[in-house]
This record gives C-alpha cells, structure tokens and sequence, in this order.
C-alpha cells in the first residue's frame, strides 16, 4: 500500500522540554489513521509539524515521497494546497457569514469568483447535512455541533487530497459526537481523502480510524489496524483505551 505521509524520527524540543522524541509513522494512502494518546504526549505537536505550524528540529515529513522539511517556501505553500484541516475549536471567522468561511480558502486561496465559491459553499453545507437558509448566518448564531458541520464544510470545500482532524469531537454530546463522526467517514470516502486524526476520544478512534497509532513520551509506541487495537497485548495502549488509572502511564497530566 502506497503511503500518502510518511514521519521519519520526527523530533521538536521547546527549551529543555523534549516533546516528540523520534516519531516515525506511516499513513497509507485513502485511509483514515487516527493518532491516540493522553495529553502532553505529542499528538498536537506531531500535528503541527506536519501542517507547518511548527517546524520540526530533526527529521523528516515525506508527503508523497516529497519531504517538506527540505522545502523553498513556494513548493511548501504548492504542497499545503493538498491540505483540508477541522480545527478542534472550529476556528470560524465570527465576521463572516457561514457560506463565507466555508467558501474561505477558495476566494482568498484559489482567487475564485464569490460567486462560483459560494455556490460550492452551498454544496458542501448540504453533504454536511446543513440547509442552504444557515449559509446567511452567522457562527455565533448556531450551536456547537452546527459550527463543527460548518468547519467539516470548510475543510472539505477546496476537495483536499488530505484532511487533518484535532479532536473533532471535543466539546461535543455524545450523540452529536456520533453525528460529526459519521460525517467524517461519509465525507473522507467520498472524497476519496486520506486522513490523520489525533484524538483522544475512543468512540471516535472506533467510527472512524483504518489505522491507529498510539504515542507515548513523544514517540509512536504501537500502531497497526483497528481489528487489531484491542489484541495489541501492548499495556500502555490496553491501560489507554480501556480508561484504566492503574496499569504503565503514570504520568499523567493534571
């Protein structure tokens, strides 16, 4: 199986701290690959090294056999045009009319018409289950889960080769939760996308992921499919995903 991102002893230290300690991971191409872990372990930074948030000490970031840690700005900023990203917060433009974020990296990144931009707004809002009267609207008018719909719509508006989640489910209720999952799935198939999550959420690992990995101390400690998540025999991803406070990871953060 073709491999659509690649991690090879991906490093980034703040000050003194050691955050990502070499991570290696592979993400197969047009599959869902969720990376699980408790907080402060590396999955935002991993994250943010990868969509060029935060740049790496040391290693590599292969997307398409192509590594972006030795990447001119211009083949960089080329490469990012690959990327649709749901932002935990949503991080919804609270000036702009709905169908406006949605349709924001196609006006002010691919210089489309507001016109043509807005009528595929407009699409992406109904695949995300959304009526056409919500496009006039504005964030702070609709709920939690309707901005998160909102932000799926916009990360999906530009049809990216690859779309990034970080904790797409935070915030929400459960039944919501299950709602943008199933959201994620139907529209990462249709797109025929590749994906990387990082979450910590396990109903949300269990909907959507192909492919999980779990870091540890900034490094990835166990990965393989989902069939094989609860036969790992490995103790910090049993402790993990069963929510047990005894068993491997002490140090968990307050």
């Amino acid at each position: 199986m073709t491999n659509k991102i690649e991690l090879q002893n991906l490093t980034k230290s703040f000050g003194t701290k050691k955050v990502l300690q070499g991570v290696n991971l592979l993400v197969p191409k047009g599959s869902s690959t969720v990376i699980i872990g408790g907080s402060g372990t590396g999955k935002s930074v991993t994250l943010k090294c990868v969509l060029g948030l935060i740049k790496a000490d040391s290693g590599s970031i292969l997307i398409d056999d192509q590594d972006m840690m030795k990447m001119g700005y211009r083949t960089r900023d080329d490469m990012m045009r690959k990327f649709g990203m749901l932002f935990q917060g949503g991080a919804l433009f609270d000036s702009l009319p709905v169908w406006h974020n949605v349709a924001f990296g196609l006006i002010h990144g691919k210089q489309m018409e507001k016109d043509e931009a807005k009528k595929i707004a407009l699409e992406k809002l109904d695949a995300v289950g959304l009526n056409k009267n919500v496009a006039a609207l504005y964030p702070a008018e609709l709920s939690g889960g309707m901005q998160k719909r909102v932000a799926l719509a916009r990360a999906i508006a530009t049809n990216p080769e690859i779309i990034f989640f970080d904790e797409p489910t935070t915030g929400l209720d459960p039944i919501m939760a299950d709602v943008i999952n199933d959201l994620i799935v139907k529209c990462v198939k249709e797109l025929g996308a590749t994906a990387m999550t990082i979450t910590h959420d396990m109903a949300s690992v269990r909907k959507i992921a192909d492919h999980v990995a779990m870091i540890h101390l900034g490094k990835i400690i166990w990965s393989g499919s989902i069939d094989e998540l609860d036969k790992s025999d490995n103790p910090y991803v049993d402790q993990f995903i069963h929510g047990r406070a005894s068993g491997p990871i002490t140090d968990i953060a307050a």
